[in-house]
């Protein structure tokens, strides 16, 4: 209040008005008054938060020419007028303008045209507010910092703190204070002391005047603690509360009491330590044995007598003590690998050292078997593969690749698997969308319930619909007695996986949609409909943006499943990822195979890294495990002669680039011949098996069976083809 009782003086100075006077033009004896803001800058700012809170003052418009300063934002907010003219409201019936944009012209300016009753306040004023109310929000901050610090500081010290005011009622409590007396904070401030601590004293200390030091007391809950109690004296020597520190010692009486009985404290941590199926041995500040238990003499081999009060040393075949390295540097260690014992038997060790009161005592040592570790291990790899089987088999630590491309892929599949999303995984074929859909099922809450996988190309399109939404008992001709559920009832509460999502026929994506709208399905032959809780992952390799320019996909169902869309980037986006992937599949096929490889020597490796992988990580895969079948039995390291396919589209792109003419077909007719002869060595390499034909190539059966037709392609016709 003595600020703004100040600005107005300082308001009035301005004016060359006396402070009654102005304060008369501006109150108007109980008057509201019009007020205009001219400028919207830091003053016209200031001015119009002071104004704003004056009952008595009414901000009719501000106005700027810059329609973006921002006092115009802040006067919107408040429900203000605004204009960048202000020649457009001088006449509206204004008391006061205040001139805030601080320049002299527009000041004179006003004041020609204002009416005679209107009062008009130069721009420097509108600075000198806007520094006033800075200074006091400056002070204001300074003065909150500096309570918040010191309620931090009576909050963090150990001992309890309450305060009280003259009148005997808490004002304040710490929270050491709130954890002894066990009582929240709120229940106690504004109640008299003696309802909350019954045997109190701090009224007869505000009454007295008169200190009191180090008294112990028994609170209700049974604590005991020993308090100081202060009275508070004001400057004018008036008493205006008091307050007590008091220290919870409950603790240090009972820790007496168990001293006393140390001797059983030492028997029972003894016979604890000879139950534990954990090796343990355990050693003086001095590094002598001073126990061991009987798991460490079955894993060691080692008895009592030969390691109590023999050095650390002596139980260790290979390696160091870890018990002397902690003794020394007194810091723990774990997951050390060292022999122990006649029968060097290999563990893991974790030793802690032990410090009393700051002093070192000794050290501690645990022993782990690392023979039973890697069967425990073994048997839980052997347990996740078993459960992988049943449900979804890969989670995100199969997806290989730390590429920027394929880490920014598997982020986004990270959000959207603790989402409820629908999940759209755009990417070639081969790239590893499956992988993917699997990854995301077992992040996400879903994970204990079935994951459906469904390839909508595979599936004949007149049965597709059965399998998707089953059927009712006698919804055509062979169906099973009963009907049947169908994939969206089999994964409910779980996820189902709709691969080759753009192979859909526009009808069939007119029933998907339905169920992404409604949660529901309609059994055919049916007419009820069955709610289901189903999370739909869906995956293309087809340009729906392009499908649905040629009306080959509905644009509403692409605005469903888009929702979260993933791009998975094609193996040539990411070749530094080649290598991490070869090593994988390598270690993948060695166990599918057989085999024994272990590397890929340097001139095959660039030959790798070299191709472009139109067949992505599936033809990576491939011609990985093309090369360790034609490798001898001995061999360990695949070599360039074991690639002799890709060494040979690598030449023939280096000749190409270099040498091949234009024999002037066109871009088309080139794309259709090299797609004809890539087919036709396909299929006669997979022994024309159609199914394993279109597996390899990444394409549809449905698909296949087009090209083929389309280049006119049989087992007949290719018998001789070349």
């Amino acid at each position: 209040m003595a600020e703004l009782v100040g600005t107005i003086d300082l308001l009035a100075k301005t004016c060359r008005l006396g402070y009654d006077e102005f304060t008369q033009k501006v109150a108007g004896c109980g008057e509201m008054k019009r007020v205009l803001i001219v400028g919207a800058g830091k003053g016209g700012t200031a001015l119009l938060k002071l104004l704003n809170q004056m009952e008595r003052m009414f901000v009719v418009a501000v106005t700027d020419i810059n329609s973006k300063a921002p006092g115009l934002s802040l006067a919107r907010s408040y429900g203000i007028a605004t204009d960048q003219k202000w020649e457009d409201w001088i006449h509206k019936d204004i008391d006061i303008v205040i001139e805030a944009t601080g320049e002299e012209k527009v000041f004179n300016q006003i004041r020609e045209v204002r009416e005679r009753s209107t009062v008009v306040i130069p721009g420097s004023v509108a600075y000198v507010t806007a520094e006033l109310l800075e200074d006091k929000e400056s002070l204001v901050q300074r003065l909150k910092q500096q309570t918040e610090n010191q309620h931090l500081i009576l909050n963090s010290i150990h001992d309890g703190m309450i305060v009280i005011d003259e009148f005997g009622k808490v004002s304040f409590i710490n929270r050491s204070a709130e954890r002894i007396i066990g009582k929240e904070r709120a229940s106690m401030v504004g109640s008299p002391i003696n309802e909350i601590i019954p045997d109190s004293r701090l009224p007869q200390v505000v009454a007295s005047r008169k200190e009191e030091v180090n008294q112990k007391l028994t609170l209700d809950n049974g604590k005991k603690v020993v308090t100081t109690r202060i009275p508070m004296i004001g400057g004018d020597h008036k008493i205006i509360g008091a307050f007590a520190v008091f220290k919870d010692i409950t603790e240090v009486v009972n820790l007496a009491e168990e001293i006393t009985d140390l001797k059983e404290v030492k028997t029972m941590l003894e016979a604890i330590i000879h139950s534990s199926d954990e090796a343990i041995t355990v050693v003086d500040e001095n590094g002598s044995g001073l126990m061991i238990n009987p798991a460490y003499t079955r894993i060691t081999g080692l008895t009592e007598e030969e390691i109590v009060g023999k050095p650390a040393t002596v139980d260790i075949s290979e390696g160091e003590s870890m018990h002397m390295k902690v003794l020394r540097t007194r810091r723990a260690v774990r997951g050390v690998r060292m022999k122990v014992g006649p029968s060097k038997k290999d563990v893991l060790v974790n030793v802690a050292p032990v410090i009393v009161d700051g002093k070192l005592k000794g050290s501690v040592g645990v022993l782990h078997d690392v023979s039973e570790i890697q069967a425990l291990t073994s048997e839980l790899k052997r347990a996740r593969q078993i459960i992988r089987s049943l449900e979804a088999k890969y989670t995100f630590d199969d997806i290989i690749g730390d590429s920027q491309e394929m880490t920014l892929a598997l982020e986004q599949a990270k959000v959207g698997a603790r989402t409820p999303a629908s999940v759209l995984l755009r990417g070639e074929s081969g790239t590893g969308k499956e992988l993917f859909a699997h990854a995301i099922h077992n992040e996400s809450k879903r994970r204990h319930n079935k994951f459906i996988r469904v390839n909508c190309a595979a599936i004949a399109e007149s049965l597709l619909e059965s399998e998707l939404f089953g059927y009712e008992d006698g919804a055509f001709s062979g169906a099973k007695r009963g009907g049947k559920k169908g994939l969206f009832e089999e994964a409910n509460h779980g996820s189902i996986f709709l691969d080759e999502i753009g192979e859909l026929t526009l009808p069939m994506q007119a029933k998907l949609l339905r169920v992404l709208q409604e949660n529901e399905i309609i059994r055919v032959g049916g007419t009820k409909p069955i709610h289901v809780d189903v999370r739909v992952i869906a995956a293309t390799n087809v340009n729906l943006e392009k499908a649905i320019m040629s009306k080959d996909f509905r644009e509403d169902l692409y605005y469903r499943l888009n929702r979260l869309p993933i791009y998975i980037p094609p193996l040539r986006e990411r070749k530094e990822d080649v290598e991490l992937l070869t090593d994988h599949l390598i270690q993948k096929l060695n166990e599918d195979y057989g085999r024994h490889v272990t590397s890929v020597d340097e001139e095959a490796f660039r030959i790798l890294k070299e191709y472009d992988w139109p067949g992505n990580v599936r033809e990576l895969e491939n011609i990985i495990g093309r090369a360790m079948i034609y490798m001898e039995n001995m061999e360990d390291t695949i070599r360039s002669e074991h690639l002799p396919r890709l060494r040979k589209a690598s030449q023939e792109k280096d000749k190409q680039q270099g040498e091949a003419p234009w024999l002037g077909e066109t871009l088309q007719q080139a794309v259709d011949e090299y797609e004809k002869n890539l087919l036709a060595d396909a299929y006669r390499t997979h022994e024309f098996n159609k199914t394993k034909t279109a597996k390899a190539l990444g394409i549809s059966i449905r698909n296949l069976y087009y090209k083929l037709d389309k280049y006119k392609l049989d087992k007949d016709s290719m018998q001789d083809y070349s």
